[in-house]
């Protein structure tokens, strides 16, 4: 009797078990088929962005098309943009870059229109923080600016908040810093200037870096493994449990 009862209560065990070993496949396999696809979305936005990165500069948008802008669109293509540098409205922001340590140089362009657009014109070291001793590399007059169309990092960089009280900048956050600086009408982005050499050498442009993150096989073939595991795992323990029953 002892026997028979044991019997009936294994198999709802069993039938238990083999449930939960049926949802944790398929979620896994789940997840797994999620970062294929999130791969295959991954390596068309390379291919696109690599493609606006080398294409010929268009015109930056201007105020009719700043609410219209779009991330997966707009980011990284190559612009040109003219006006005139206010360079006595520039920010630094906090950098590492191939070269080191120090600021990007975020310079006001003032269209013909009124209109702001703020220019990333490149790299300094720490030891030209002062803008005199950069007053060579200083460009007047109305200039053509070209680069790559960057969106807003608004907030600050990483464990840090952008302080504009105290001018300590982590990030390119174009809102704030046009509040901090008193600028007119604003564009939503800035323009990271390519390499073209200013006078006296710096601030050095052209170091945007375009990386993207790409482990999706890496966690597609996790989440698999995860899949094969439980189904060997759920088939020994049904497989025990049977024999166990059965003896």
């Amino acid at each position: 009797m002892s026997t028979e009862r044991s019997s009936r209560r294994a198999t709802p065990t069993l039938a238990a078990v083999g449930v939960l070993t049926l949802v944790a496949v398929v979620a896994f396999a789940a997840l797994g088929t999620w970062q294929v696809q999130r791969r295959a979305w991954k390596h068309d936005l390379i291919a696109r962005v690599d493609a606006r990165v080398h294409a010929d500069a268009v015109p930056s948008p201007g105020r009719a098309d700043w609410l219209a802008l779009d991330v997966a669109a707009d980011a990284y293509r190559r612009v040109f943009a003219t006006g005139t540098f206010a360079d006595d409205r520039e920010t630094l922001v906090q950098a590492v870059t191939e070269l080191g340590g120090g600021y990007w140089v975020m310079t006001p362009l003032v269209g013909a229109n009124g209109s702001t657009i703020l220019v990333n014109r490149g790299f300094v070291p720490t030891q030209m923080r002062d803008p005199a001793t950069r007053e060579i590399g200083r460009r007047a007059g109305e200039i053509r600016v070209t680069g790559l169309l960057r969106m807003s990092e608004p907030g600050g960089g990483f464990l840090r908040r952008n302080d504009p009280a105290a001018d300590r900048w982590y990030s390119r956050d174009v809102a704030a810093i046009a509040v901090a600086r008193g600028l007119g009408p604003t564009a939503p982005y800035f323009i990271d200037a390519d390499a073209e050499p200013n006078p006296g050498g710096y601030p050095v442009g052209g170091l945007t870096v375009v990386a993207f993150s790409d482990n999706h096989l890496v966690y597609a073939l996790t989440w698999y493994a995860l899949a094969l595991m439980a189904v060997a795992g759920g088939a020994y323990v049904i497989r025990d449990g049977m024999r166990r029953r059965d003896a």
